[in-house]
């Protein structure tokens, strides 16, 4: 049998038409962006037209896109970037308990640093409250980082109504946009946010390359220094590959998004339709938030199934899922977000998320659960 990959949510395979479009600069293009000899003005030509094309597809003005690493760094530049600038004005920051530890340690650090920072509980479902949003809005409130759509059960976050919430009181507002971007429509001129994160390898691009949105105005000191690439806002040579190749992941993901949802929520009631047939409806509980959620992340509890031993049996099937984010499944501890959603030990024990993508399709959903049913059948004959 050959493997099944179900953690796109971790990281996607590179689309091939991004493959062929790096392997090309690879080939043929080797200047610096910052040469001013013909190398370097291609090379700087090919990082203007890669910075054109992701924020014509992004609804905002290229000078408003910041290339980064990846959506770590993204995360680390807005939230130190933007306490930084502001820390005159206050050193009040809101955020979840259940945000991508690319956040939540830049606000521990943050919290040494002398800013104080509010941690607001979700609900059952992975989702914040406007209201206690609203309650914990202080004077010297200076940001608010809230993701757009969660990494591990992929509830969607209300950023229009936080955002709504800070505009007029002067408080600055950024996103982790990384689940976001090619699952749900954005456009960024027409979001009342400040600072919005991105990855490649999360859309079929590269690994080692993201952005950020940096609303023209919003105020961002930055934190690598060395060179006046991109604008003074993050110094470093630019990768002509990656460069490319993440506006070609974008165009494909952009542009065909309505159907890559239809796929998503075909392979997810396939999945569950699947597990009901084989593992039975009485064997599972669905993890998140069935109304605002993204279709291509799945999370699923198997009362009495521990989630190592769950995971194990399906590497061993060649069937890839995960037990939360990538940043922290190989310690295989209870996930810090199904904990904050405050639920049961049974369901944070046997937790495992499945997300799909490029290269998925229904025959492996039926694959899967027949191999999750006879695993969970061995488990409990075993018992």
């Amino acid at each position: 049998m050959k493997s099944i990959y179900l953690d796109h949510a971790a990281s996607t395979p590179v689309h091939p038409e991004v493959a062929a479009v790096m392997y090309n600069m690879l080939l043929n293009q080797y200047g610096n962006a910052s040469s001013v000899h013909q190398f370097g003005r291609s090379a700087k030509r090919i990082v203007n037209g890669a910075r054109d094309t992701i924020a014509g597809f992004l609804g905002c003005s290229p000078d408003e896109w910041v290339f980064t690493s990846g959506g770590t760094e993204s995360d680390n530049l807005a939230l130190f970037g933007a306490a930084y600038a502001s820390a005159p004005k206050g050193k009040h920051i809101i955020t979840t308990a259940a945000e991508h530890h690319a956040v939540l340690h830049t606000c521990e650090e943050l919290e040494q640093q002398g800013f104080e920072v509010t941690y607001l509980p979700v609900d059952s479902t992975g989702l914040v409250s406007l209201a206690d949003v609203e309650s914990a809005l202080r004077e010297d409130t200076i940001l608010i980082s809230v993701m757009f759509v969660n990494n591990e059960v992929g509830t969607v976050q209300p950023i229009e109504e936080i955002g709504r919430l800070a505009a007029g009181r002067d408080i600055l507002v950024h996103v982790d946009a990384v689940q976001a971007l090619g699952t749900l429509p954005i456009v960024l001129r027409e979001l009342p946010v400040d600072y919005m994160s991105f990855s490649a390898h999360k859309i079929g691009g590269p690994q080692g390359i993201g952005g950020l949105y940096v609303r023209r105005g919003a105020p961002l000191t930055p934190r690598q220094h060395g060179g006046l690439q991109e604008r003074g806002r993050r110094a470093g040579t630019e990768s002509l590959a990656n460069t490319a190749g993440f506006a070609r992941a974008v165009e494909l993901a952009v542009g065909g998004l309505a159907a890559h949802h239809e796929q998503a929520l075909e392979l997810r009631t396939t999945l569950l339709q699947e597990l009901d047939r084989h593992a039975g409806p009485d064997s599972y509980v669905i993890n998140g938030n069935e109304q605002h959620r993204v279709p291509g992340i799945l999370n699923v509890s198997f009362p009495g199934a521990a989630t190592d031993v769950l995971l194990m049996n399906l590497d061993m099937e060649r069937i890839a899922a995960a037990s939360g984010s990538a940043c922290t499944s190989g310690s295989l501890e209870v996930s810090h977000v199904l904990r904050a959603m405050k639920l049961p030990e049974e369901l944070l024990n046997s937790a495992i998320r499945f997300s799909t993508g490029l290269g998925n399709t229904n025959e492996e959903m039926q694959v899967v659960a027949q191999k999750v049913g006879t695993i969970l059948n061995r488990l409990r004959t075993k018992d």
